[in-house]
This record gives structure tokens, sequence and C-alpha cells, in this order.
């Protein structure tokens, strides 16, 4: 659990780190009810993950998350630079993904917002969880006024 002051209220986030192997592809919605928002990751290192993002992750939160806010995040972002990372992907004709390539699927997925962060140097954590908190609040308070109508 992380605890936050967003806007003077003190919030509690319970996460839900879903697992990407197909084995658990049917146990995965069940994480999926009562969700506010959806940190939608890839890693920095890994092309490969971006392209999961609209191929499997978009249409599987799209139809058990109507509606609920996504924010693409890419992960590593401290690997984006870094020497022995860029040589790996370089003997394989790729590179690491760039900033604006984030930018670019977080538009065509109809992300909120895309986010980057390092948990290795904690570059960018904070921004993402506070983000995240803001969007769920917002979330939840629309659908709150809808729920009493």
């Amino acid at each position: 659990m992380f605890l936050f002051r967003v806007l003077c209220l003190q919030v509690e986030l319970a996460l839900w780190d879903t697992a990407g192997q197909e084995d658990y592809d049917r146990l995965r919605p069940l994480s999926y009810p009562d969700t506010d928002v959806i940190l939608m990751c890839f890693s920095i290192d890994s092309p490969d993950s971006l392209e999961n993002i609209p191929e499997k992750w978009t249409p599987e939160v799209k139809h058990f998350c109507q509606n609920v806010p996504i924010i693409l995040v890419g992960n590593k972002k401290d690997l984006r630079n870094d020497e022995a990372t860029k040589n790996e992907l370089r003997r394989m004709k790729m590179e690491p993904v760039k900033s604006e390539e984030g930018k670019a699927m977080a538009e065509k997925i109809g992300a909120l917002a895309y986010l980057e962060c390092s948990a290795k140097t904690k570059e960018g954590v904070r921004e993402v969880f506070e983000f995240a908190t803001r969007a769920a609040l917002q979330t939840r308070k629309k659908k709150r006024k809808c729920e009493l109508l």
C-alpha cells in the first residue's frame, strides 16, 4: 500500500500488478472489477513490450474496464541511454523506445497521459502515482455524480 497526500487528502492506493504471461490470461480479469485507473506499462528497453500495448493490453483493458482512464507508463527509463542495453538491442536491429514513440502510442490507444519512470533511479516514480491518484479521484467523483441521478 502507498499513502499519498493529493489535494490535501490522504489517499490509500491498492495496487494490482497483474501477470502478463499467457498462463494468467484467464485469472487476470478477476483483478479488474472496481478499478479506478489503469497504469499500462511497458519497458523502454523492450520495443516488443510496447508492441503488446495495442495488440494485447488495450483490447483486454477496454473490454473489462470501460471508461476507466489509462495512463501509459514507460518503465526502466534509465536504460534508454545505457550502453550495454543499446548494444544488446543493436544486435537485434532494435533500439530503446523513444519518448516520442511512447507519446504516440498513448495517443493511439486513447490514454490520458504518457509518463516515464525508473525504479532504479526513482526518477518519475512519484509523479506516476500522483498522476494516477488524481485520475482515480476524478473518475470516482464523476461516478458518484452519476450514481446520485
